[in-house]
C-alpha cells in the first residue's frame, strides 16, 4: 500500500531522562490494548530494553525507530510496517526531546522522529521536586520548534492533591491540556541496574506490575483523550517497509540458530524478519537452559543481553558450551554482537565461556556508550570491504584484546572485533557493535549466503 495512510499515532516525550517515558507508554500502551485496541509499540533510537516491556504491554514485537542506523527515509515505513493490523501507534521517545546524536543538531531525537512521522507529542513530566515552574518547562518545550505539535502533558510523581491541583493550573495556563497525574507510587517503578533498566524477562512480577500500571494509567490519565490526538495525526504519505523487496531468498531453506532467553533478550524485531525473506527459518534456543543448539542449523547468531549477570549459568551449562565451541570451530556461519561476543570470548569475568573468540572480557569502571560509524576493512561474514555501517555501542565490559587481525570492522584508524576464519573463509563475526539489519539489509543477505553455502557444503 502507498500513501498517504491513516495512520493514528502519538509520541511520548519528556524534558529530559527519567521523567517517566517509560511508565507512561508502557502504561498507556497497555491501558489501551486491555480496552480491545491492537497497539503497535515504538522506541526512538536504539534501546533494547524498553521494547521488552512494550510487547509485554501489548503483545507485540517492541520495535525501534532510529534515524542514525536505519536513515530518515526508512522511519516512516518502519513505523507503517510496524503498525500494519494495528488501531493505533504509540512510540515512546528518547531522553529529552530534542536530545539526539551530539554535534549533530539534533539528529536521531524524540523530535526529529516525530517529524519524519509528522507526530503529534504528548509530554510526560516528572514533578516531584517542582510545581508551577513545570509550565515554563512545558511551554519552552512546546515552542521551541514551532514545527512539532505538542498536544497536551501527562504529570507524573505529584507528591499529594493539592501539588497536583498546582502543577495542573501552571500548565493549563500556557493553552497546552493537561491529560492526567499519576501520584507517586514506587509500586510502578521500573527497576534499573548498571546498563539502564532491567529487562522485563529477568522480572517475574513483571506481568503484574503491567497490569498495575495499566489499572492506574485507566484511572488518573484521560486516555480516551490522548487516543483521539492520536486519531487526528495527519495522513502519513509513505509505503510500508517490506523486508521481502531488501532480499533474494537462498536456496535449501537454512536453519538459524538465534539466542534468547533471560541472557540474550537484546535483537531487532526486523533481524528474524529478513532472514526469513532472505530463505531462512529463524529458530530460537535458550543458552542458558537448553543442552546444545537446535538440530540441523547452518547459522547462529548471538545477539545482546547480559551474560555478565548470568555467567556462572552460561559456564555451568557445559554441554552446551561444547557444542557451540565445536560447532563454530567446525566453520558455523556465526554472528556475535556485543553479549553474544563476550559468551563467545574464553572467559567472562573468571568465568569459562565458549572459547570461540580469543580474548576474556571483565566488567570495567566505566560505561562505553554511544553510536560508531565503521568501515568493513575486508570481506568478512557480514560485509565487503570497504562497506560503511552505523552502529551502537552500550557496554560496562573490555575485551583483552580488543581485536585480532584486521578486526570486523574499523573505527577511527583502529581495529574493532574479530572477524575469524577456523575451516577457510571468515565465519565468525563478532564486535562490540549492535547494528540495526534494516539500515544495513545486505548484511542478512550476506549472512544469509554463508548459510545457504554452509548447509550445501554439508557442513551440518
Amino acid at each position: 500500500m502507498t500513501g498517504p495512510l491513516d495512520l493514528p499515532r502519538v509520541l511520548i516525550a519528556a524534558p529530559a531522562s527519567g521523567h517517566g517515558k517509560t511508565t507512561i507508554a508502557s502504561g498507556l500502551m497497555a491501558a489501551m490494548h486491555a480496552s480491545g485496541h491492537d497497539v503497535a509499540p515504538f522506541k526512538v533510537g536504539p534501546d533494547y530494553i524498553d521494547p521488552g516491556y512494550h510487547r509485554l504491554a501489548t503483545g507485540r514485537p517492541g520495535r525501534n525507530l532510529d534515524p542514525v542506523m536505519c536513515g530518515e527515509d526508512r522511519i516512516a515505513p518502519l513505523l507503517a510496517h510496524g503498525a500494519e493490523g494495528t488501531r493505533v501507534s504509540v512510540i515512546e521517545g528518547v531522553m529529552g526531546l530534542f536530545d539526539g546524536r551530539l554535534n549533530t543538531e539534533g539528529f536521531g531525537s524524540s523530535a526529529h522522529v516525530a517529524h519524519l512521522t509528522r507526530s503529534p507529542i504528548v509530554l510526560t513530566v516528572d514533578v516531584s521536586h517542582t510545581s508551577r515552574t513545570v509550565a515554563a518547562w512545558v511551554h519552552g518545550l512546546a515552542t521551541f520548534d514551532p514545527d512539532l505539535h505538542v498536544a497536551g502533558v501527562v504529570l507524573n510523581k505529584a507528591a499529594t492533591v493539592r501539588h497536583a491541583d498546582e502543577a495542573v493550573r501552571a500548565v493549563e495556563s500556557t493553552g497546552i491540556p493537561v491529560f492526567g497525574v499519576l501520584p507517586r507510587d514506587e509500586a510502578i517503578h521500573v527497576p534499573s541496574r548498571h546498563l539502564g533498566l532491567v529487562p522485563v524477562g529477568e522480572r517475574a512480577e513483571a506481568d503484574v506490575a503491567m497490569s498495575r500500571l495499566a489499572e492506574q494509567i485507566r484511572a488518573e490519565v484521560d486516555v480516551a483523550a490522548i487516543a483521539a490526538v492520536a486519531a487526528a495525526a495527519e495522513p502519513l504519505d509513505t509505503t510500508p517497509w517490506d523486508p521481502h523487496a531488501e532480499m533474494v531468498p537462498v536456496r535449501g531453506r537454512p536453519r538459524v540458530a538465534v539466542a534468547g532467553g533471560r541472557a540474550f533478550t537484546f535483537r531487532y524485531a526486523e533481524l528474524s524478519e529478513l532472514l526469513e525473506a532472505a530463505g531462512c527459518q529463524v529458530v530460537e534456543f535458550d543458552p542458558l537452559t537448553d543442552p546444545a543448539l537446535p538440530d540441523d542449523i547452518a547459522g547462529l547468531y548471538m545477539g545482546g543481553g547480559f551474560p555478565e549477570v548470568h555467567a556462572i549459568d552460561l559456564a555451568a551449562n557445559t554441554t552446551m558450551v561444547d557444542d557451540l565451541s565445536r560447532r563454530i570451530g567446525e566453520g558455523l556461519p556465526t554472528v556475535a554482537e556485543c553479549a553474544g561476543m563476550l559468551y563467545l570470548a574464553e572467559s567472562l569475568d573468571g568465568h569459562a565461556m565458549v572459547g570461540a573468540v580469543p580474548a576474556s572480557a571483565q566488567m570495567g569502571p566505566h560505561l562505553t556508550l554511544g553510536y560508531r560509524d565503521v568501515v568493513s576493512p575486508v570481506d568478512t561474514l557480514l560485509t565487503s570491504a570497504g562497506d560503511h555501517v552505523t552502529g551502537h555501542e552500550f557496554h560496562r565490559t573490555v575485551m583483552t584484546p580488543g581485536y585480532a587481525g584486521t578486526g570486523a570492522w574499523r573505527h577511527g584508524g583502529a581495529g574493532h572485533g574479530f572477524s575469524l576464519a577456523p575451516t577457510g573463509p571468515p565465519s565468525v563475526h563478532a564486535s562490540y557493535m549492535h547494528t540495526h539489519w534494516a539500515g544495513h539489509p545486505m548484511m542478512a543477505q550476506n549472512f544469509a549466503a554463508a548459510c545457504a553455502r554452509w548447509l550445501e557444503e554439508g557442513g551440518m
